[in-house]
């Protein structure tokens, strides 16, 4: 019998966690989810005897590594910085870790321990960072092995809301992964090339400086820029390549109200605001402004912005201008935010979210200029088993499955950017509903 354990029952953790179940009884797996809330483990599992729920507290050492050395295959969904201290207990149990995160610099240090002990690290193997590696890959390596040569590479990914979800949202985007990163997004200057030069974008002009996407049979789109692109040079082999941007993908319209927010000081983490018990919506808002006029004249006055356009309706549509209570006893700038939006923002029965993926790559091949534009698109079934939590947690179990099967022999600390990994996984992925589809164009 091989045994999984799965840290974290959040919402990302919903289809990964129900594949493991499914797929348990034919493969003689056995499954334990620990979250630092039973209940929110129990109610993962629901009634299937195939899986465990335990409580489970990284700060308990003993208790970390009993849980662990009873696996063969840790999962852990615990947020990115708890990662490196998960993956120092699996070194001393001696354990494979599967995570859906960047790869830190903490976590690079593994690499030598790992690989002497026979252990897979594999990373960013969920949506955004993993789906798109994975699926950039593959058409990189097919360019490649046709004698192509690429010239420029180009990739946004977005989580938002289905056409059909809150018609009356004009952000057309909720809460579908965490909400504080999607707060904090941006922080720090983004970095690119752009037609053989480097490109550098300080936060305050992000939301500013975006980038037109159509999808074929989806629409407009606009995303902006990732904070560093550059190291996909090495990543993807890409040393030939004259533009390489990477970025997070949004509903037309989204940027230029955000940019207010952002500018406003809103998006701010580094310090407490006072008296925020007392606040409402609107005081918020306002201490950020100068003048005496309202909070709404005053914010139109700051940016040159219409009282009738289309920024103030996003921001007027979530309650910022409102005489509700914060409803926190205290708080930074973005956690109030944070806190303000999910009141709308937050997925309701009923609600879908809706991943959109969008490559373009520009190459060369026998001497003329052409052109693949690639996309994956992936709806929710509802707020608990969201398109977000497939797309994040079916390439992880996809890879632990593969891990069990001996088809994944490499070692140490990886992300799937080889074939062993991507072509099963891509390939298992497509049965499921989640495919890349193409289009070749001609450059003239």
């Amino acid at each position: 019998m091989k045994k999984i354990l799965v840290l974290g029952a959040g919402r990302s953790s919903s289809a990964l966690i129900s594949y493991l179940i499914k797929n348990a009884p034919a493969n003689n797996w056995q499954i334990t989810v620990g979250d630092i809330s039973l209940a929110a483990a129990q109610e993962r599992i629901a009634s299937s005897a195939h899986a465990t729920a335990i409580e489970f507290n990284l700060e308990n050492v003993e208790g970390s590594k009993t849980a662990i050395s009873q696996t063969d295959v840790v999962i852990s969904l615990v947020p990115a910085s708890f990662h490196p201290l998960v993956a120092r207990y699996c070194l001393s149990e001696k354990k494979h870790l599967l995570t859906a995160s960047y790869v830190s610099d903490e976590m690079k240090s593994f690499d030598v321990e790992a690989k002497s002990k026979g252990l897979l690290f594999l990373n960013e193997c969920g949506l955004d960072p993993g789906i798109d590696h994975m699926s950039a890959m593959q058409v990189i390596d097919k360019i490649k092995s046709e004698g192509g040569q690429i010239s420029s590479f180009e990739s946004f990914t977005g989580g938002l809301i289905a056409p059909d979800t809150d018609p009356q949202n004009p952000w057309r985007y909720k809460f579908t992964w965490n909400p504080r990163n999607v707060v904090l997004a941006g922080q720090g200057t983004a970095k690119f090339l752009q037609d053989g030069s480097y490109k550098y974008i300080p936060y305050q002009q992000l939301f500013q400086r975006t980038t037109p996407i159509s999808v074929p049979g989806f629409g407009e789109y606009e995303g902006y820029a990732n904070r560093d692109s550059l190291k996909y040079v090495d990543v993807y082999g890409l040393y030939d390549c004259k533009t390489i941007l990477r970025g997070t993908l949004r509903n037309k319209g989204y940027c230029s109200a955000w940019h207010v927010l952002a500018q406003l000081g809103c998006c701010d983490d580094t310090y407490p605001m006072e008296d925020v018990k007392s606040l409402s919506h609107a005081d918020f808002i306002y201490s950020f402004l100068n003048g005496n006029d309202n909070v709404e004249d005053e914010l139109c006055k700051r940016f040159a912005i219409s009282t009738d356009g289309e920024e103030m309706t996003r921001l007027r549509w979530s309650g910022l201008f409102t005489a509700e209570k914060i409803g926190l006893e205290k708080g930074t700038p973005a956690q109030i935010l944070e806190h303000i939006l999910n009141k709308k923002w937050k997925l309701n029965s009923g609600d879908k979210d809706f991943i959109v993926m969008w490559h373009r790559f520009g190459y060369l091949l026998n001497g003329k200029r052409k052109e693949i534009q690639a996309w994956l698109t992936a709806t929710g079934e509802d707020e608990t088993q969201t398109a977000m939590a497939k797309t994040v947690g079916l390439p992880l179990a996809i890879a632990c499955k593969l891990l069990f099967q001996d088809k994944i022999r490499s070692k140490g600390v990886v992300i799937p950017v080889i074939k062993e990994i991507y072509e099963p996984v891509l390939e298992e992925l497509k049965t499921l509903g989640i495919g890349l589809e193409e289009k070749e164009i001609n450059r003239i």
